[in-house]
């Protein structure tokens, strides 16, 4: 975890105090904090995606009215999280996750390179988004969402939906038609000057720090009581939303996708705040902290260290997320290998 100077404990103190209180002061709050759906927003959102491919993504993104680069973007991470060499126990293959049989059909030379390559990030994002048409394409007389009869068909199979008549009564398909559509608006660049519903939860998340305040620091510290009620950075905000029902991964990097995503001047009390090695590529982010106003954030910053009050405003800081219940209950289950084991719509066939 990266080094970090301690802010004035008693102006940090303050901020978090007055903005507690503005919280409470709303009187309100979403019930899941959830935004409600953007129109016609169709823009990748600044570091949700490696730099290198967010030109790709939001080029193929585009190729039928059914997908958009944020729903491109939520299928690739949910399937390799953008792992060019990513491979299945199905034996699918690259950031699609491909059969051999599939790519034969649908893959798509999209470098001009000469060959189709499985691969390849860039044939295999076109192919993706080749892949999701042509299904668009199979299913497009049945009636309904065009989009989550398109994810249906990619779960289930494009005859299974003409024969419902649109979403099948499949537990597995209709959640990964949910999880899809929701994990799509992390992906979605947030419209300037709107700021996202705020949720109990993150008051909640607040407290849970806060009373861990001053606990030193765990390498890999989930605050169990064979560790002393230690944590690491991810560990609190982990157990912090843990606290009010949320169930986040592990790891600060996969945090980043539970839910949208505000810009500096949109943020409130309970906004994760990201901080990464490389701000073009979010499998760099390397700490999160909760925010708490003011410029602030409660976080577990390092070995020798406590839990305590950190300013955000740091050049390795990436952006921030609003965590939701659907956009962490979207989130994929990964292996410590990294392999994802759930989540996913079968192998295509």
């Amino acid at each position: 975890m990266v080094l970090r100077r301690a802010g004035t404990a008693a102006a940090a103190a303050a901020v978090v105090t007055v903005g507690l209180i503005g919280v409470v002061a709303v009187g309100t709050f979403a019930a899941s904090g959830t935004a409600g759906t953007r129109s016609g927003a169709a823009t990748l959102s600044t570091g949700t995606v490696p730099a290198a491919y967010q030109p790709l993504i939001q080029q193929w993104g585009t190729l039928c009215p059914e997908i958009s680069p944020p729903m491109l973007a939520a299928q690739l991470y949910q399937e390799s999280g953008f792992d060019p060499s990513a491979k299945s126990p199905a034996k699918a293959y690259g950031m699609a996750q491909f059969l051999e049989a599939t790519w034969a059909t649908y893959g798509v030379d999209a470098n001009s390179d000469g060959k189709r390559d499985i691969w390849d990030p860039a044939d295999a994002i076109a192919s993706a988004a080749t892949y999701d048409c042509a299904l668009a394409k199979d299913v497009s007389r049945v009636p309904g969402d065009r989009q989550a009869n398109m994810l249906a068909a990619y779960n289930a199979g494009p005859y299974a939906v003409i024969r419902a008549g649109g979403i099948p009564p499949y537990r597995e398909t209709q959640g990964y038609v949910k999880n899809i559509q929701s994990l799509a608006r992390s992906f979605t660049a947030p419209e300037p000057a709107t700021g996202v519903a705020l949720s109990a939860q993150a008051a909640g998340a607040i407290y849970f720090a806060q009373t861990k305040l001053g606990t030193p620091y765990l390498w890999g510290g989930e605050g169990l009581p064979s560790q002393s009620g230690r944590f690491d950075c991810s560990g609190l905000t982990q157990a912090a939303f843990a606290s009010v029902g949320i169930t986040l991964p592990r790891v600060a990097n996969d945090q980043w996708y539970a839910g949208e995503h505000p810009s500096r001047d949109q943020l409130r009390p309970g906004d994760l705040v990201f901080f990464a090695n490389d701000l073009g590529d979010p499998r760099s982010i390397h700490h999160v902290g909760i925010y708490v106003g003011g410029g602030y954030m409660i976080d577990a910053p390092h070995t020798g260290a406590v839990i305590r009050y950190d300013r955000i405003d740091h050049r390795d800081y990436i952006g921030a997320t609003r965590v939701t219940p659907d956009g962490a209950g979207a989130l994929p289950v990964r292996n410590a290998d990294g392999t994802i084991t759930s989540g996913q719509g079968p192998a295509k066939t």
